[in-house]
């Protein structure tokens, strides 16, 4: 029901813009959030939004660098990644919730997942 897109390799300092669509049911009601797991690693908060928009929140790792938007007209959630860092490198998901969340258990609903490769 969720689909993330956009992931691909990127030089550091390059960007990138993450898409994620929703099918089969509206989303637009829904907080969204993009976590991200590197190999070895616990799945990592990056950033989330409420249903309207009008409240987003960035982890600390990101802040300045990575913007969460959407657009519910078009049931899609983005995360604009600027200025890529190596450590930056790892599956990026998506994720719905009934309310706005910092920890991956409390989100319901969730995408497959696109690779975020940064070269050094």
């Amino acid at each position: 029901q969720l689909q993330a897109s956009g992931g691909g390799l990127v030089q550091a300092g390059g960007s990138l813009r993450l898409s994620c669509s929703a099918s089969g049911r509206t989303f637009s009601n829904y907080a969204m959030a993009w976590f991200r797991q590197a190999p070895g690693k616990e799945r990592e908060y990056v950033a989330a939004i409420s249903w309207t928009g009008g409240w987003t929140h960035h982890a600390d790792s990101v802040k300045g660098r990575f913007t969460i938007s959407r657009d519910n007209a078009k049931n899609t959630v983005y995360l604009q990644m600027n200025n890529l860092k190596p450590e930056d490198a790892a599956v990026y998901y998506c994720a719905a919730a009934s309310q706005v969340a910092f920890h991956a258990v409390e989100y319901d609903y969730w995408g497959q997942g696109t690779q975020v490769t940064v070269s050094s």
